[in-house]
């Protein structure tokens, strides 16, 4: 299997450019209403952020949104949803090298976008719970899409030697579980409700290490 399926133009990044959360938002409509609702939830909070606000933001009817969303909640899963498709997208676009590399490179670029990321920041500050359910009951669409980039990945390092022989699904839960504990837990571990800064980078350094050695042959 050819690395070259590890880029922007293969076919692990095309599963999250065909999310449907990504094709809800292709709608000029449904597009309108994410960016509206992405706005409020940084300026005012995800608590106080209403249907009726989102729709007056939006220039939209509520019946609008209620026709597509159950509630404010459910909006902003997909706003989430689409911010990390575009997070996830850049960071395989700028990666180069091996498989390997590639993988590393990719992986440690989504965490530290996502982890300092403002809607994240915001969710983490004032909605914790928000994230609650994918965190212990079931996993999110984003996790669902990036174990799929990740395990696409480690296929194609496998066949092309850079990475090692193994089971490709729970090789990519691993990566993946590590991963997610540098974007949630970090900044608390370090005390930078920012979520960004010199002791941060050299985390994700030696998760680009830890990585890097857990998959090499």
């Amino acid at each position: 299997m050819s690395e070259d399926r590890f880029n922007p133009t293969g076919s692990a990044l095309q599963l999250v450019r065909s999310r449907p959360a990504a094709a809800t938002a292709a709608s000029i409509d449904s597009d309108r209403i994410l960016d509206a609702a992405l706005e409020l939830i940084l300026e005012e909070g995800l608590p106080r952020t209403t249907m009726t606000a989102i729709a007056r933001r939006a220039g939209v009817a509520r019946a609008t949104l209620y026709r597509r969303w159950e509630n404010v909640t459910a909006i902003a899963a997909d706003v989430s949803t689409r911010e990390w498709n575009r997070l996830t997208e850049r960071a395989a676009e700028s990666s180069t090298g091996s498989t390997r590399e590639r993988v590393v490179s990719t992986v440690v670029g989504i965490v530290g976008q996502m982890r300092s990321h403002p809607l994240l920041r915001a969710i983490v500050e004032e909605s914790p719970e928000f994230l609650t359910p994918y965190q212990v009951r079931r996993p999110g669409q984003v996790s669902a899409f990036h174990l799929a980039i990740i395990e696409d990945a480690l296929r194609q390092g496998a066949a092309d030697g850079s990475i090692r022989a193994g089971d490709p699904a729970v090789q990519a839960q691993t990566v993946l579980l590590m991963s997610w504990s540098f974007v949630i837990t970090a900044p608390a571990i370090l005390n930078l409700p920012d979520a960004v800064g010199p002791a941060l980078d050299a985390l994700d350094a030696e998760l680009a290490v830890a990585i890097d050695r857990y998959l090499a042959p």
